[in-house]
């Protein structure tokens, strides 16, 4: 009885797998296309002498929030009008918030150059890696 409950629930995973088989092959796709173009970007990095300021940047924007579309009253007129917020701040265009969120960017990345020597002192061999 055991052998029976075992292999049904043996083809009852085959037959899910082959029904999802499509998103499962799409997944593997996208992994696959990333993995790819990951590596395509380290070769190109490999001969950038500013590839280490764009990976800072990129980390560094990640670790900043983005900016946010909200919708509020006008004081003067009531009217519905669009407003960006970042970091809890209200500007009245997009471009404000998205130069007050660079601005921010820049200054974290321009933080990890400042405490990069120490962590480097630290290190004792004045080397990123071992």
């Amino acid at each position: 009885m055991s052998n029976l409950i075992e292999t049904a629930a043996l083809i009852g995973v085959a037959i899910a797998i082959y029904a999802l088989r499509h998103r499962i092959l799409a997944a593997l796709r996208r992994f696959d296309a990333n993995n790819i173009t990951r590596r395509r970007q380290e070769q190109r990095d490999r001969h950038d002498q500013l590839a280490h300021y764009r990976h800072t940047m990129r980390l560094a924007e990640e670790q900043v929030e983005e900016v946010q579309e909200v919708t509020a009253r006008d004081e003067r007129t009531a009217l519905p009008v669009t407003r960006y917020v970042f970091e809890g701040v209200t500007y009245a265009t997009r471009a404000e918030a998205e130069r007050v969120r660079n601005d921010s960017i820049v200054a974290k990345a321009r933080d990890f150059y400042v405490e990069l020597p120490a962590a480097l002192a630290r290190r004792g061999n004045g080397k990123l890696g071992n």
